[in-house]
């Protein structure tokens, strides 16, 4: 078990009115003790900001957990006032539930005027829930990182009131053409280290090691929660019907943390009950999470209504072929034949195009050379930092944001 981390003094404040030029202090608060997707886009980001110009502060909710440890490499205080029972990730976050996220406001309002923070930047619905008022509150300018779909009731009424930028992470995701949140949102795609590479060879003997498939395994990748937005019962349904169409076993692998799931003992149970020529893997959470996609043959992506999914670009960064959903953010991911489409929930579709794919390896080929010519183009850490740099700039005393 880890440790918890040890308290750490209050900083100074790095700058007041008046005081232009000095380091900001950025707050990054994180609720639940699951790592996903944003986890890593910001450490992404933290990897590339300038420590002269701005002190990061991370606050876990569980101090010595997954995240805390991810973010090891970081100055970290506590969340001074952690629920007696985290939200879902994912999960709607209703009246009630929202009420409950307010008890803490008052601690987390003393906590970040203590620590002298400047700008709180918070990166999913249950951080936005527990510290956008707290920031207002505190004099601290926020950043709202919206990951999710642009129909959710925090962007749609509590951002535009406490948010002082609302980044996208996608077009799909930005608020309707408008309304005052759009006034106030922009565009910046999350943060990828370009350079990866991985032995797919290498990996995919790996994945096969593991779960004593044989040699000539067709290896499907599901990567994400299990989550009904997410579809992995769709994933199961795809996979199912791809061993009708094609003359090899089917293996389908869930990567994902287990906790991170809306269906308790429902998904093993269809886990265990997949039919046919196909098997289906629980794989847990596995890191880095490129190297296992560059050991599966094709990654399925049923999502509806995905902002930007990171393990499609990740798959694209590493030649992994990507059949997706024609929704959300996919298409925008994918745009310039980089990936092939298909009608959300139709499973069988999904299949086909699998087949017809790897079917073509010529074609094949070329449509994974093509994506990772474009995703080491659109996604570099470099350029998200500095886009999110220029919005700290623009928040800071002296800078160009209205009041």
């Amino acid at each position: 078990m880890n440790e918890p981390a040890p308290a750490l003094p209050v900083l100074e404040r790095p700058w007041r009115s008046g005081q232009i030029g000095r380091a900001l202090t950025i707050c990054f608060p994180f609720s639940g003790d699951e790592l996903g997707g944003s986890h890593m886009s910001v450490r992404g980001l933290l990897e590339q900001l300038d420590p002269e110009r701005y002190r990061v502060l991370v606050v876990p909710e569980k101090p010595g957990g997954d995240i805390s440890e991810f973010f090891a490499r970081w100055r970290q205080i506590a969340d001074p006032a952690p629920p007696r029972r985290s939200l879902v990730p994912g999960a709607p976050i209703g009246p009630v539930k929202a009420l409950g996220a307010l008890a803490g406001i008052p601690a987390r309002r003393r906590f970040l005027k203590e620590q002298g923070v400047d700008i709180v930047h918070t990166n999913d619905g249950r951080s936005h829930a527990g510290w956008a008022l707290a920031s207002r509150l505190a004099g601290a300018r926020l950043v709202w990182h919206h990951r999710g779909d642009p129909s959710a009731r925090g962007l749609r009424f509590v951002a535009p009131l406490l948010a002082d930028r609302i980044l996208t992470v996608s077009r799909f995701s930005l608020p309707a053409q408008g309304s005052r949140a759009a006034q106030r949102a922009q565009v910046v795609h999350s943060p990828f280290d370009t350079s990866v590479t991985a032995n797919r060879e290498t990996m995919r003997a790996r994945i096969l090691e593991r779960i004593a498939g044989p040699a000539d395994a067709l290896l499907c990748g599901y990567f994400g929660n299990f989550i009904e937005r997410k579809r992995p019962f769709g994933f199961l349904d795809s996979i199912e019907a791809l061993a009708g169409l094609v003359d090899r076993p089917v293996r389908g692998l869930l990567f994902g943390d287990p906790r991170n799931s809306e269906y308790g003992e429902r998904l093993p149970r269809r886990v265990e009950g997949v039919r046919g020529n196909a098997r289906a893997h629980m794989m847990g959470f596995c890191s880095p999470g490129h190297a296992w996609l560059a050991g599966c043959d094709v990654l399925l992506v049923p999502a509806a209504r995905e902002p930007l999914g990171r393990t499609l670009v990740e798959a694209m960064l590493v030649g992994t072929p990507v059949v997706a959903t024609r929704s959300g953010g996919n298409p925008e991911a994918l745009e310039g034949d980089c990936g092939i489409l298909c009608e959300l929930d139709d499973s069988r579709a999904m299949a086909r195009a699998v087949a017809r794919l790897l079917a073509d390896p010529d074609r094949c080929e070329a449509m994974c050379a093509r994506a990772r010519r474009t995703a080491r183009a659109r996604f570099s850490m470099g350029n998200h930092a500095d886009r999110v740099s220029a919005v700290y700039s623009a928040l800071a005393p002296g800078g160009s944001a209205a009041d």
